[in-house]
């Protein structure tokens, strides 16, 4: 049996030598040199990419809709018009060839709460979506919005360009590695949390209904 001590001063040790460390090449030396077990690319094709996210956002319950570009505009209205929505609100810099037929897009130029949470939903793109865990990434980027317009809203629809999904997680970070400090949200499907006595409730965290419309 491992001594606890020992590893205990191992772990330790290395604490001590990241905190003191001030090296930054012999930091990423020392990065690449962990061994790691995980896959970090993956080896699906587009098509196979984008019937594994589909699989997994109809587990998760998203409205799951397809488009090609010419006809994005089209499809939106249509899955807002099933929502019987009247309105949606886009971020400041939403498109204008993206705008839904038939319901009044409001663009955000800098809502407050009160009047995004009674607003009848919000539609933005996003910058990856993880094949493997139907997760989506915004990164409060021009065609995302800020953070609140994407939690407190009760409805999303969401835009993902078919080349915007990758299969791993650890593709998808090194895509994100662009975008620095940016803040992220990550959404794998409606919100839902449960409580002690596993009562699921959606829609705590987030919207509680979400579609998707991946554009290929």
């Amino acid at each position: 049996m491992p001594d606890a001590s020992a590893a205990r001063d191992e772990i330790l040790s290395r604490i001590r030598k990241s905190v003191v460390a001030t090296d930054e090449a012999q930091q990423k030396r020392e990065w690449t040199t962990i061994q790691r077990s995980f896959r970090t690319e993956g080896t699906l094709n587009s098509a196979e990419r984008i019937a594994l996210f589909s699989d997994r956002l109809h587990d998760y319950g998203a409205g799951l809709h397809e488009s090609s570009p010419e006809q994005l505009r089209t499809v939106i209205s249509r899955v807002l018009a099933g929502r019987e929505k009247k309105s949606i609100i886009v971020p400041h810099d939403w498109p204008e060839n993206w705008m839904p037929i038939g319901v009044e897009a409001i663009r955000d130029n800098g809502l407050s709460y009160d009047a995004l949470d009674q607003s009848e939903g919000i539609m933005t793109a996003c910058t990856v979506a993880i094949a493997l865990t139907g997760t989506i990434v915004l990164r409060a980027g021009t065609l995302e919005g800020r953070r609140a317009l994407t939690l407190i809203p009760d409805y999303h629809l969401c835009v993902v360009e078919a080349d915007q999904i990758v299969e791993l997680v650890p593709e998808a970070i090194e895509k994100l590695r662009t975008v620095g400090t940016a803040p992220l949200t990550l959404i794998s499907g409606p919100s839902a949390t449960a409580d002690i006595e596993m009562m699921r409730v959606q829609g705590v965290h987030g919207p509680r209904t979400l579609d998707v419309v991946i554009v290929r």
